[in-house]
């Protein structure tokens, strides 16, 4: 009876609200129109590592059993490690390749002010959100942070999925809170950074080096681009969103680093200046640089397909200079202008069982409002000629873009549900979706393509998506929520 009280406890506390009472439900329009003032920062969220280890066998994982050992630099007796996220599990780090950061955008119309956040890391949730927010001070005058993840699969586990086994939180609470200090930073070194701009809005498009693995083949190809410059002409600063895992890496690297998006700053920072900030979008279905995509090295001429820096360098090279020519060519911009925006959290069902067990085990570390429900949040704004829908998941782009099936062998027989296409009620010229923001859900999957039982749609074996799903329900209830909010904001 004792034990079954304790687990009982350990379950209440486990799964309760961090944040009870908690709501965002934010409406502006009609702001006068006003003179434009954004500013930029960069702050690193590197961990220091100093614990090493010795993988006798190559297969970047942590086995200690199959004779795997560490090195005891800090000689405190244990293994200090930083599990990587993303792939498998054990995978510890061994070194940094390049820094991961928090990187910060702010808009200012004069009458209100956005901040956009980007963070090297595969995920953030909501509750960590919330803590950011409640850290900024109001003295500050934001009146909506955003904080989106990269999604990237060579930094540190902030979720909790990837850690020494199946069954043990990959957070390291220290580094989690560090981030979450670095990021609260950004936010406060970019205010520092405010100055009249002329904001440069282009688009490109990118399609040789990332594939769809999952049908139907839909993919969003489109380089969305904003650059600011200050009244001399200087670039302040490069807000640039693009569909793809930053995964290309792949699964045996055993160094920190951003992946090609550290490649694509760096070029876009070196040759027109400023701080470059990297968006997601729409990778769900699953956008990826896979293994047996082949990537041509725009200087060497080398074709690689092997997961390598080199790959990964070649990618972000890539997309950095059709970014640069994408704003040579850029004829629409603004100096004076006005934000709308619409914001309202809410809450989604949680249908997938071995979430379940990671919350209940405290593998996952977020709170529930309900039972089985997560508190989550979407949010739609406009400045110029550009409109901004956030999704706090990995979105499939047939719901952004049109195309969803309705394949043999679907588990809900149900017609597409997920329409009309979110992209076609975007307002405004250049049309950012942004992934992984303000949450890391998993996958936004049709409800109609939903796939979790044989006989299994396009093939003979089970797709992968629905593993890391919240559930069917997700795709509908976030595609209602986003027309909600982006009618707001017509």
């Amino acid at each position: 009876m004792l034990l079954l009280i304790i687990a009982l406890l350990f379950f209440l506390y486990q799964t309760r609200d961090r944040y009870e009472g908690y709501e965002v439900n934010i409406h502006i329009e009609n702001n006068p129109v006003g003179t434009i003032k954004s500013g930029f920062a960069a702050v690193s969220i590197t961990p220091e590592i100093v614990d090493t280890w010795n993988d006798v066998d190559n297969n970047a994982r942590y086995e200690p059993e199959n004779g795997d050992t560490f090195n005891d630099n800090n000689k405190n007796g244990k293994f200090d490690a930083f599990w990587i996220a993303g792939f498998d599990n054990r995978r510890a780090a061994n070194g940094v390749h390049d820094q991961l950061w928090a990187r910060t955008m702010i808009l200012d119309d004069g009458s209100s002010r956005i901040a956009i956040v980007s963070l090297d890391a595969i995920g953030f949730f909501h509750d960590q959100v919330i803590e950011v927010r409640k850290r900024l001070k109001d003295e500050l005058g934001i009146d909506y942070c955003m904080i989106a993840s990269t999604h990237v699969h060579e930094a540190p586990d902030l979720m909790g999925i990837w850690g020494e086994s199946e069954y043990k939180s990959g957070i390291n609470k220290e580094y989690l809170e560090f981030v979450i200090n670095q990021t609260v930073k950004s936010v406060e070194d970019a205010i520092k950074d405010l100055e009249p701009v002329q904001l440069h809005f282009a688009k490109g498009e990118e399609e040789t080096t990332v594939t769809d693995t999952r049908k139907p083949f839909v993919r969003d190809s489109g380089i969305y681009i904003i650059q600011a410059k200050n009244g001399k002409g200087d670039v302040k600063g490069t807000l640039v969103s693009w569909a793809n895992h930053p995964e290309t890496l792949w699964s045996k690297n055993l160094l920190l680093s951003s992946d090609f998006p550290h490649y694509l700053r760096k070029n876009v920072e070196e040759k027109s200046g400023g701080i470059c900030v990297y968006l997601n979008g729409a990778i769900g279905g699953l956008m990826t640089t896979h293994p047996d995509v082949e990537v041509t090295h725009p200087k060497t001429g080398n074709k690689i397909k092997e997961p390598s820096f080199e790959k990964a360098e070649a990618q972000g090279l890539i997309l950095s200079e059709n970014i640069l020519n994408a704003l040579k060519n850029s004829t629409d911009s603004i100096r004076e202008g006005s934000i709308a925006l619409s914001a309202k959290t809410f809450n989604l069902p949680m249908d997938n069982d071995i979430f379940k067990l990671g919350l209940v085990a405290g593998v996952l570390d977020r709170g529930m409002v309900k039972r089985w429900e997560v508190r989550t949040e979407m949010a739609a704004w406009g400045i110029g000629p550009a409109s901004f829908l956030t999704i706090p998941g990995e979105i499939y782009p047939e719901i952004i873009l049109g195309g969803i099936d309705t394949p043999k062998g679907q588990d809900i027989h149900v017609s597409a549900v997920e329409i009309p296409p979110l992209q076609s009620k975007m307002p405004r010229k250049y049309q950012f979706v942004i992934g992984q923001a303000n949450d890391a859900l998993g996958y936004i999957i049709p409800k109609s393509q939903w796939d979790n039982k044989e006989p299994w749609t396009y093939g003979d074996e089970q797709l992968y998506g629905e593993v890391n799903s919240l559930g069917p329900e997700t795709a509908p209830l976030i595609h209602g929520k986003g027309l909600e909010l982006l009618n707001d904001i017509k």
